[in-house]
């Protein structure tokens, strides 16, 4: 590694994660607060660390993201994706396990838009035969 800093981009529904990793003792930060204070739930925590508990470098960098948009969750699978993308680009032979893993996919699911004559995506009104 002649790079000691790794930068990659997550996206996640709207959410949009810029992480930066860099070698260290673990410490992860979101939104300049510590990972945990920022995402309450345990399970977003567990998602947002998954990346790196894969390859068992917990302990060996340390995470810095700016996150913005979509909610709680979305951010967090964000925060995984950004990870994962950097963790490939500070060693290219990690790729073949994150992505049978999933975590270099792009989950590309985001709500459907309202269309004109309904009330919701693809509810329709009441149908009224008399």
């Amino acid at each position: 590694m002649t790079e000691s800093k790794f930068y990659a981009t997550g996206k996640r529904k709207t959410a949009v994660a810029r992480v930066w990793i860099l070698p260290g003792a673990g410490k992860i930060t979101v939104n300049e607060r510590p990972a945990d204070e920022y995402f309450v739930r345990e399970t977003n925590q567990m998602v947002m660390r998954q990346s790196l508990e894969l390859l068992e470098l917990l302990d060996q960098y340390d995470v810095r993201a700016t996150v913005a948009g979509g909610g709680h969750s979305a951010q967090a699978e964000a925060v995984r994706h950004g990870v994962a993308r950097a963790l490939c680009a500070a060693d290219p032979e990690r790729r073949s396990s994150l992505k049978r893993a999933g975590f270099l996919t792009r989950d590309a699911r985001k709500k459907e838009r309202k269309k004109y004559g309904q009330p919701g995506a693809r509810k329709r009104f009441q149908y009224s035969k008399r």
